[in-house]
């Protein structure tokens, strides 16, 4: 405001500074105008022209003014908007500067927290270290306990060898006195062999007779919950043996449909059974890894045979022997079992995952059949493999060996059922599906007594039956609501029983 008063004041002064020098020239010309006008009336029109030049002039002087004037509004107007942006400036520094001071004390702030959290986790470092060591040293100990119990389980299992051999050399020596007893029963049982197989157990039982096409359901049975994987015929007997997702094996009456005996002990599910000749033992392979050997008349568990590290699906025992027993599990091994000493006595190692097992009629040799659709057959003394045959495209499923033991029965996913020659592995006949699909991995076909004909169920629920014969279906059976997993011939030629995905077992005649 003071540059714009002085502003105004310095104009000012130049107006009248202006006016003043008009006024004096004026009075300074006007007597000589009066004195030249009397005697010189002739020089009037040239002082006449000054005089209008100089009010020209006058004119022009306040043409200037006015501009000055309006220059210096202005120039008044741009000195106050520079003061209103300069003060806007200021209050912007000002701002900023507060602005400024609040970030460094939240700086100061966060610098204060980074040290805190940084002490934080140096000290979460050291306990971690703590921790660690106290963790390595826990396992340490856990490593020399694991090693003591291996050790003592190795003695226990050495002292239960020695007690087991000393057992066995009783048992010995009590059945050497039982076989001098019953003498004239062996000889008897001797005589009733043909072609390797034992027909008949006990005197006055119905021989063997020419197997019939079963027509009709004659018993349904609720037998395990969740699925009934295997079942078996006991020899010379319309008893059926089951085992299922339910961890049990039962014993039933065919012709009632009654449940005559549970098994309990087995701590998985059954994926399959046999029996041994005499009808005394019953053993089961198991999803636990192991295999449980029944005793049939007390129904305690004899042995426990443990030794597989996966899933054990098949089992078989030989034909000659009730001693000798082989297995395989998911481990792709086959063991081979002492069932009176009850431990293995030879492993077989395989390429492949084996999915059923069947021994030869001379007990010397077994026929297993894998994932990879091979046949295999083995040597169980030397535990050599001896041949090797491609017999399925897909997973072989089931194994199955006539009467007299020269041909052998094939099933496998690609939903083929084949017919070997034991003595070459050459393929005898293929009995294919009409629409007929295999259920699962373990689904189990079987031959009737006779060799005549061969059962196998299918993933809808039919069972189809076919004749060795003529390699045709002679029966589709339909009942089961589900899967069929396996099916069971009676060695008596009839009846036969399937089971399914359900639990339920129904049987045929």
């Amino acid at each position: 405001m003071a540059q714009e008063d002085r502003a105004m004041e310095a104009i000012k002064h130049a107006l009248k500074a202006l006016r003043k020098r008009h006024l004096l020239e004026e009075g300074a010309h006007s007597p000589a105008i009066v004195a030249l006008s009397r005697p010189i009336m002739s020089q009037g029109s040239e002082w006449k022209e000054k005089a209008e030049n100089l009010e020209v002039e006058l004119q022009q002087c306040y043409k200037a003014q006015s501009r000055l004037s309006e220059q210096l509004v202005v120039e008044v107007a741009e000195s106050r908007a520079s003061k209103a942006l300069a003060q806007e400036k200021e209050s912007m520094i000002s701002e900023l500067q507060n602005e400024l001071s609040q970030a460094r004390d939240e700086c100061s702030g966060l610098a204060a927290a980074l040290e805190e959290k940084s002490k934080a986790l140096e000290l979460l470092i050291s306990e971690h270290q703590e921790v660690k060591e106290q963790l390595e040293a826990a396992n340490l100990r856990a490593e020399n306990a694991l090693a003591e119990n291996k050790m003592l389980i190795d003695r226990w299992m050495l002292e239960k060898m020695k007690d087991a051999e000393r057992l066995n050399e009783a048992n010995a020596i009590y059945e050497d006195m039982l076989g001098r007893l019953k003498g004239e029963q062996i000889q008897l049982l001797a005589h009733q062999q043909v072609d390797g197989v034992v027909r008949q157990s006990e005197e006055g039982a119905e021989y063997y007779v020419e197997s019939t096409i079963p027509s009709a359901c004659k018993q349904r049975i609720p037998a395990h919950e969740g699925g009934c994987s295997s079942i078996l015929f006991e020899y010379n007997s319309s008893r059926l043996v089951s085992g299922g997702h339910d961890k049990a094996v039962k014993m039933w009456d065919t012709n009632t449909g009654s449940l005559t005996r549970t098994l309990y002990g087995c701590l998985g599910t059954v994926l399959d059974i046999c029996i041994t000749h005499d009808n005394k033992s019953v053993i089961a392979a198991s999803s636990s890894n192991n295999l449980y050997v029944w005793d049939v008349s007390s129904g305690r568990v004899r042995h426990t045979l443990t030794g597989h590290v996966d899933k054990v699906c098949a089992v078989d025992v030989s034909k000659v022997s009730n001693r000798s027993v082989v297995s395989a599990a998911y481990d792709r091994t086959i063991k081979v079992w002492d069932l009176q000493k009850g431990y293995c006595v030879n492993t077989l190692l395989s390429h492949s995952n084996c999915n059923a097992l069947s021994f030869s009629m001379d007990g010397q040799t077994v026929c297993s059949g894998h994932v990879d659709g091979n046949l295999r057959l083995w040597d169980i003394q030397t535990g050599k493999l001896l041949s090797e045959i491609a017999a399925h495209s897909y997973a072989v499923t089931s194994l199955s060996l006539s009467r007299n033991g020269n041909v052998i029965l094939s099933s496998g996913r690609d939903n083929l059922h084949n017919l070997f020659d034991m003595r070459s592995l050459e393929i005898c006949a293929t009995l294919r599906g009409n629409g007929g699909r295999v259920s699962s991995n373990w689904s189990r076909s079987c031959m009737s007594p006779d060799d005549g004909y061969v059962a196998a169920g299918s993933v809808d629920g039919s069972v189809h039956i076919w004749s060795v014969s003529n390699a045709k279906i002679v029966s589709t059976l339909k009942e089961h609501t589900s899967s069929v997993l396996c099916c069971s011939w009676s060695n008596l030629g009839k009846p036969l029983a399937t089971s399914d995905k359900n639990g339920n077992i129904c049987v045929w005649s």
